[in-house]
């Protein structure tokens, strides 16, 4: 009997080739698998430390470099600030409390760029203030802060260099006050600084010893404008809690957080009239839970005007029983003003290490309750109609 078997075809053949290399790869790959652990351990150990290295010598260049700036006795422009408020409050002022503290630097020599108002957030370190808003229209600083956003911080807020925006900027501000010389504190310094503790590549030690929190008396905090006097003397209740709850990355706009957000305002205004702080300038991408229909809520919207909004919600913040709001932003700040604080969220996904920073911050410093509420758990304890939101509307203006 004859087999039909002929043996494999060319095409065969090469696939048994193919299969022996593989296997051989394979067998090689379970081999190095099969290390020793320790010496497995050893070798992401060694990998690691080089990497630790590496962030620590960026670390020591930033340092070398805020020296050199401190050093001399010209003007330093600090700033322009573009990026978030909370990230100013939070880091940015301790961090330049730190800078001037550290390096004995003179007030005087200090020349504060930011926006909408911020004189009063800065407190002793302000010896000349200069708002962008006088440079630039809230349209052009809009239009031009989402430029660069998106040219040179691939979408992010942050200022992790300096841009033409920032050039630009600092030009109009040296021809202002007429600054033949100055140098500049930038805040990619900060940044640069920071951002490898942020991440969780050096230790939040980093950031401790090159920041100083403080607990900034209510008074300090209080802008002495015309506008926050109009008020005062009109419609402004006595005693009131100051509200400020926006989407963004710590509060989503689903329904559901809606829902729970409004429910919390009308418990809320069981307890004292709300002061709404819903600064609609078109200058972010922040907008405002609409609550203006519950009862005992009361819209300062009409005092809102870009150049000097953030000043006036930090005095009226000041001025609060208590303040709720979206976690982040001026919730970070409003502690340290003696204000106990209720910071709502629904997702932290970006919020850990900040949360970390303003509890520990705030313990340091004295400061006022800090409560963060995550919406998740009043879900899964199904609490979200704390109170009906009953409807009137009051507004100032």
């Amino acid at each position: 009997m004859v087999s039909s078997w002929r043996g494999p075809a060319s095409h065969e053949r090469e696939m048994s080739a193919f299969d022996v290399v593989r296997n051989v790869g394979l067998k090689a790959v379970r081999r190095l698998q099969a290390a020793p652990k320790p010496f497995v351990r050893m070798m992401r150990r060694t990998a690691r430390e080089q990497e630790h290295r590496a962030f620590r010598r960026q670390a020591d260049e930033i340092d070398r470099a805020i020296a050199r700036l401190a050093s001399g006795t010209a003007p330093i422009i600090v700033g322009p600030w573009l990026a978030e408020v909370g990230y100013e409050v939070l880091y940015w002022i301790p961090f330049l409390r730190w800078f001037q503290d550290a390096y004995g630097i003179d007030r005087n020599r200090l020349v504060i760029v930011s926006r909408g108002g911020m004189e009063n957030a800065y407190g002793a370190l302000v010896g000349r203030y200069v708002d962008i808003f006088d440079l630039l229209t809230p349209e052009d600083l809009a239009a031009r802060n989402r430029r660069r956003r998106v040219d040179d911080e691939g979408g992010g807020q942050k200022q992790s260099a300096t841009s033409p925006l920032d050039e630009e900027l600092l030009s109009a501000v040296r021809s202002r006050l007429h600054l033949t010389a100055a140098e500049v504190c930038h805040p990619s310094l900060m940044f640069t600084l920071f951002r490898n503790v942020w991440h969780g590549n050096l230790p939040f030690d980093l950031l401790w010893r090159r920041t100083r929190y403080e607990r900034t008396p209510r008074t300090d905090a209080i802008a002495d404008t015309a506008m926050i006097a109009e008020t005062i003397a009109g419609q402004l209740p006595h005693d009131f809690i100051a509200v400020k709850l926006y989407g963004g990355p710590a509060l989503t706009m689903g329904e559901p957080t809606r829902d729970a957000v409004r429910a919390l305002v009308a418990q809320a205004a069981t307890m004292a009239p709300i002061v709404l702080l819903d600064a609609d300038v078109g200058i972010d991408e922040h907008r405002d839970v609409d609550v203006h229909d519950i009862a005992g809520v009361m819209s300062l919207g009409p005092l809102m005007h870009a150049r000097t909004n953030l000043g006036v919600q930090i005095s009226l913040i000041a001025r609060s029983r208590f303040f709720l709001s979206t976690c982040g932003g001026l919730a970070w700040l409003a502690p340290f003003l003696g204000v106990p604080t209720v910071a709502v969220y629904d997702t932290d996904q970006l919020l850990a290490p900040h949360l970390f920073v303003a509890r520990q911050a705030g313990a340091r410093a004295g400061a006022a309750d800090f409560t963060p509420l995550d919406l998740r758990g009043l879900a899964r304890l199904s609490l979200e109609g704390l109170a009906p939101a009953r409807k009137a509307v009051h507004p100032v203006g």
